[in-house]
Formats: structure tokens, sequence, C-alpha cells
């Protein structure tokens, strides 16, 4: 069993009320090999919703505090993103789920790309807020695009 971001699995829960489906996670979800999670949902953020990127660093430099999760009106969303990290690690771990796979550039669930914080459109190395608390526990994570290379596809 394997959690998945939500919007992999067909849901529309993106910032922008859309989904990101990827046909083999989605099959996984049908076939009751894994459970989805929307950290950004889980901490009370709604759909659709402003385009949020983190300000200052990365998901890391969240938790230390010395960056912060910015809406494109200016909006310090920091707090929700942290607490739907929390709510989704909970929910992860009660069903003893120890391996993810998220969607990359996401200000929440990117593990190998996010936006810079200028919302300029300009992709950085880095981690979202709930995959760097995710990593922080001593989960594993992936991006959809590693799990489809190693997948061969979708």
């Amino acid at each position: 069993m394997i959690g998945i971001s939500a919007c992999l699995g067909g849901s529309c829960c993106r910032y922008d009320g859309k989904h990101q489906e990827v046909s083999s996670l989605k099959k996984r979800l049908e076939q009751n090999q894994a459970i989805r999670v929307c950290p950004e949902v889980l901490g009370g953020l709604p759909i659709p919703r402003d385009p949020a990127e983190i300000s200052g660093g990365n998901g890391f430099d969240v938790w230390q505090g010395t960056a912060q999760v910015i809406t494109n009106q200016g909006e310090d969303v920091t707090d929700m993103f942290k607490e739907g990290a929390k709510r989704a690690y909970e929910k992860l771990q009660a069903q003893g789920i120890t391996h993810l796979v998220l969607k990359d550039k996401s200000p929440s669930c990117g593990s190998q790309v996010i936006y810079d914080g200028t919302f300029s459109g300009t992709k950085v190395q880095g981690i979202g807020v709930a995959t760097a608390y995710f990593l922080l526990q001593g989960m594993t994570v992936q991006s959809e695009v590693q799990w489809l290379a190693q997948q061969g596809g979708e």
C-alpha cells in the first residue's frame, strides 16, 4: 500500500480545481493498493484557491521558520500548509503507509522541483512543505515522474 497525492489519483483538488491524474496510480486506488491525501485541503485551504509558492527557501526552511508559503495575493498560508502536512501524516500513519508518490512542483508535495517563490514560473530544485515533513518522519517520497520512470510509463 502506498500514499499518493490526491490530484494524481484523479481528485480535482489542485489550486485551480483540476487534477493531474496518472492512470497507473488511479488504478492502484481502484485496486485498494493506495490511499490519497491532499495536504493543502487537509490544512483547510479551499478548492479552487490562489496559487501559493514558498518564499525564502524550501519546505525544510518552512519547518525551521526561515521561509513562508505565500499566495500570489500576498496572503501567508504557511500555517495551513504545515497543519495539512501534519494531518496527512496522521492519516497515512494510521494506515501504515511509509512510501509516497507525490505531485512534483507543488509547494506542498514537491520532492524534486518547486517554484522559486516569485510567481514568475521559475522552477528550482527543492522540497515542498508536506514532503519535508514526511521525510523528517522517516517516510520515503518519490515524484510522479520518478514513479512513471520506474513503471515504464503511464
